[in-house]
C-alpha cells in the first residue's frame, strides 16, 4: 500500500522512536556520499536501528508499504553500491548502531560480531583473546563488517588468508520480506546441501541486509617482517613474488607492487613521510612475512632476499626495525590513494588477471593508454599474489574540467578491453554497484545474466532491496 512521505515518517518513528529517523537535510549529509567523493541522490530518510529485530521491523514496514531500501555501512565503498539513488527515492537503513563484538572462542578460534563494527574494532578485539583477524584495508577504521561481506572484502592479506568469503563460517541477514535468516553457527565443516550464505556474500545488499556474522579467526603472528625492495619493472616484481611465494611459503601475508609515481604522490598527500632508500627505482615491493609458531624468521629472509639480489631480481631494499618503521612502509602504499584524490578527478579501476599475465597486461594496457592520451598518468599498484591490479589514471594536468570525465571513460573502456584478452575481472574486490553495472553485464554471458535476474526475483520479488545495483532495477514502486 502506497503512502505519503509524512506518513511514512510518522511509522519509522513507531517503529524506531524519534532520535532514530534522520529526516532534515543537514542531518542526512552524511549519508549520501562515500569516500570516492561521489554524491547522488537525497534519500526518503536515514534510519539507524539498534538490532536486528528493528531491522526486520523496519523492512517489514517498507515491503508492505512498497518503500525502496538502501542498506548502509561505513561510506567507504566506491562502486556507488550504498548511495541512495537520484531516479527513485529510496530509504537508508544504516547499521551504525549494530556494533556489538557478541562473542569471542579462542579455542575454536571464532567472533560473532554485529554487522555495524567497524574493521579495526574487529581486529582489536581479537587481539584481546590472543587471535587475529587477518583482513587489513586501508579504509579499516571506518569500514564496517556487514560493508566487507556484502562486497566481498579482499585487502592485502588475501594470498596468505582469502578474501572475505573464506572468513565468515555463519550469517544473520533480514531477507527483503523481513523475515530474519539465521546460520551463526561456527562450524568449519557444514556439508548440509546448499551453502545459502555465500549468497550474501559479495551481493551487495541486493538480496538481503547482514546483521550479524560469525568471522574465522587465526592464530595471532608473534613475528612480523616487513621489507621495502626496488624492483626493475612489474616483470621483476611476478618472478620476485613467485620465489617468495616458493620459498617463504605460508609465512608471505603480503606483496604489494608499488611504482615510483605512487610513491610520490604519498609524499604529497602526507610530507611527514620519507624514501625507504637512496636512489629512486621505477617499482617497488613492500613484503611481508609473519609467523606465530618459533620458526626463524629472519633467517628464512636472508636467504631468500640474498638469493633474489644475486639473480638481480632486487637491487636495493629497507628492511623495517620496528613496529613503527613498518607502520610507516605501510602509510606509503595507503597515502598514494589519498594523494590521487587531491589531486582531483582520477579514474580508478579494480581489475584482477591471472598472476602469470601482470606483467603483459600491464606493459599492453599502458600502451593502449598512451595512445589514447599521452600526457595521461598511469598509476599501476595493488596485491600481486591475487592478481589484483589498480590500474588507475591521473588526466593530463592542462586538460579542461569539463573534458576529463569524457577522457577516463574513453580510457577505462581501452583498459577494459586490453582486459578482455586476459579473461581478467573488472572488479577485483570492491564490486559492481550502480558505476560497473553496464560494463559488467556486458561482459558476461545470456545465461548468467538470466540467473541473476532470476536469483533478484526469488529474494526480492518486489525489487525493494538495493534495486538497480548489479542487475538493473526490474520494477518501480517508489513511495510518494
Amino acid at each position: 500500500m502506497k503512502i505519503s512521505r509524512q506518513q511514512m515518517l510518522e511509522g519509522l518513528v513507531s517503529i524506531l522512536g524519534d532520535t532514530a529517523v534522520l529526516r532534515d537535510t543537514q542531518d542526512v549529509q552524511r549519508y549520501v556520499s562515500d569516500w570516492s567523493g561521489s554524491h547522488l541522490g537525497t534519500p526518503l530518510a536515514v534510519v539507524r536501528p539498534a538490532d536486528t529485530a528493528q531491522v526486520a521491523a523496519i523492512v517489514r514496514f517498507c515491503t508492505q508499504h512498497r518503500i525502496p531500501m538502501v542498506p548502509q555501512g561505513g561510506h567507504t565503498g566506491l562502486v556507488g553500491g550504498a548511495l541512495p539513488d537520484c531516479a527513485r527515492p529510496e530509504l537508508v537503513i544504516s547499521l551504525e548502531r549494530l556494533n556489538r563484538v557478541r562473542q569471542i572462542d579462542p579455542i575454536g578460534f571464532t567472533m560473532a560480531v554485529d554487522a555495524g563494527c567497524v574493521l579495526e574494532q574487529v581486529k582489536q578485539a581479537a587481539e584481546t583473546a590472543d587471535c587475529y583477524f587477518p583482513l587489513a584495508l586501508g579504509a579499516q577504521g571506518s569500514c564496517q563488517i556487514g560493508g566487507n561481506i556484502a562486497t566481498n572484502a579482499g585487502g592485502v592479506n588475501v594470498l596468505r588468508y582469502g578474501m572475505m568469503r573464506e572468513l565468515v563460517l555463519g550469517l544473520e541477514v533480514v531477507l527483503p520480506d523481513g523475515r530474519v535468516w539465521e546460520s551463526m553457527n561456527a562450524l568449519r565443516k557444514d556439508n548440509r546441501g546448499y551453502n545459502l550464505q555465500q549468497l550474501f556474500i559479495g551481493s551487495e545488499g541486493t538480496l538481503g541486509i547482514v546483521t550479524g556474522a560469525v568471522l574465522k579467526l587465526s592464530p595471532r603472528p608473534q613475528r612480523t617482517l616487513t621489507v621495502w625492495l626496488a624492483v626493475a619493472s612489474a616483470a621483476d616484481a611476478v618472478q620476485l613474488y613467485t620465489r617468495a611465494r616458493r620459498e617463504c611459503c605460508e609465512m608471505l601475508s603480503a606483496f604489494e607492487l608499488i611504482p615510483r609515481i605512487g610513491m610520490e604522490l604519498a609524499f604529497e598527500a602526507n610530507p611527514q613521510l620519507s624514501n625507504p632508500l637512496a636512489e629512486p627505482s621505477p617499482f617497488y615491493v613492500l613484503l611481508e612475512l609473519s609467523v606465530s609458531g618459533p620458526l626463524d624468521l629472519q633467517g628464512l629472509f636472508d636467504g631468500f632476499l640474498e638469493r633474489a639480489m644475486s639473480d638481480g631480481l632486487v637491487h636495493d631494499g629497507a628492511l623495517a626495525s620496528s613496529g613503527e618503521q613498518a607502520r610507516r612502509l605501510w602509510l606509503i602504499r595507503e597515502g598514494m590513494v589519498e594523494g590521487q584524490r587531491l589531486r582531483g578527478e582520477h579514474l580508478r579501476t579494480d581489475v584482477s588477471v591471472p598472476i602469470s599475465s601482470i606483467a603483459a597486461f600491464v606493459d599492453q594496457a599502458s600502451k593502449a593508454v598512451a595512445e589514447v592520451s599521452p600526457q595521461a598518468t598511469s598509476l599501476v599498484y595493488g596485491h600481486i599474489g591475487d592478481g589484483n591490479l589498480h590500474f588507475n589514471i591521473l588526466p593530463p594536468a592542462e586538460l579542461a574540467n569539463t573534458s576529463v570525465t569524457a577522457l577516463l571513460l574513453q580510457i577505462e573502456e581501452v583498459i577494459f578491453t586490453v582486459l578482455d584478452r586476459f579473461n581478467g575481472s573488472i572488479s577485483a574486490e570492491h564490486g559492481i554497484g550502480r558505476v560497473k553495472r553496464n560494463a559488467y553485464l556486458s561482459r558476461i554471458t545470456q545465461e548468467d545474466v538470466q540467473l541473476l535476474k532470476g536469483l533478484k526475483a526469488l529474494f526480492d520479488p518486489l525489487d525493494l532491496m538495493n534495486a538497480g545495483r548489479i542487475v538493473p532495477t526490474q520494477a518501480r514502486t517508489a513511495a510518494d
